[in-house]
């Protein structure tokens, strides 16, 4: 299982809680998605996507898990270009502050399989 993060780095205690939640410790790989926002996004996000150094194969056969990059627009070019990499959509971390916290601190809620939610969607066409 691997973790493409395109986000903000993970902390050990947020490794350790998607390890608990998907029973086993992902490979987590952290990918700079810092962009110029002069460029298409589209080139951008083939760009993002081609630096998780994975093989077509992998692409197809690896579970992975996105972090995706907090830019709401990049994030869905992202999954287009990741879907249409892997042939279906990819697990995706739901990191959120924890309420409360001082300093603000962030925790992860949930792993939402998106391919599921595209899914159970279809159904109510």
């Amino acid at each position: 299982m691997i973790v493409l993060n395109y986000s903000h780095p993970l902390t050990e205690q947020q490794i350790a809680h998607v390890a608990a939640i998907i029973g086993e410790r992902p490979l987590v790989r952290a990918i700079d998605s810092q962009i110029d926002r002069e460029r298409p996004l589209a080139e951008v996000a083939v760009e993002l996507a081609d630096a998780a150094e994975l093989s077509p194969d992998e692409w197809q056969t690896i579970p992975l898990i996105i972090n995706p990059p907090a830019l709401a627009p990049l994030a869905v070019a992202m999954l287009a270009e990741i879907h249409g990499r892997a042939g279906g959509f990819p697990a995706m971390l739901n990191v959120r502050p924890v309420a409360g916290s001082i300093p603000t601190r962030y925790e992860v809620a949930e792993i939402l399989n998106l391919q599921a939610i595209r899914e159970a969607a279809r159904r109510r066409r």
